[in-house]
């Protein structure tokens, strides 16, 4: 059943008022996790020799063998758990706009620090803004 035009347009400014209070959940939640084909073969690869060299230092009782193993199963799992690679750890640019332009975090304009604004302030600010923003 679609959505109709007042639910739709709620729905976009929903979704941009949570872009304009927390860009970087917005983009957590906006950004598809891709698990690469490669990634899946690494990590059950990973694991199995890892499993198999388990198996094999309790078999021999080669105590080191079985830790290396459990190391390598654990590694797998890690490997095919963990977010993509190649994002650089960059994060959100910014905030888009009602137009669809993207300003910079307050961070990047010289906000916070630069105005000699503590941390406590600026959070303490922020929740008065949404406070009397009626959220």
């Amino acid at each position: 059943m679609p959505l109709s035009e007042y639910e739709q347009r709620v729905l976009e400014q929903m979704e941009r008022q949570l872009s304009a209070d927390d860009p970087k959940l917005a983009t957590t939640l906006t950004t598809p996790r891709r698990r690469t084909g490669r990634k899946i073969i690494v990590a059950t690869v990973g694991v199995l020799v890892g499993l198999l060299l388990l198996v094999l230092g309790v078999v021999q009782s080669i105590a080191v063998v079985g830790i290396f193993g459990f190391l390598v199963m654990f590694g797998g799992v890690t490997y095919a758990v963990l977010g993509p690679s190649g994002t650089g750890g960059s994060g959100p640019q910014g905030v888009v706009n009602d137009s669809g332009h993207v300003t910079p975090h307050a961070r990047q304009r010289g906000r916070g620090k630069a105005r000699g604004e503590s941390f406590m302030q600026r959070m303490e600010d922020r929740w008065d803004k949404r406070k009397d923003g009626g959220l």
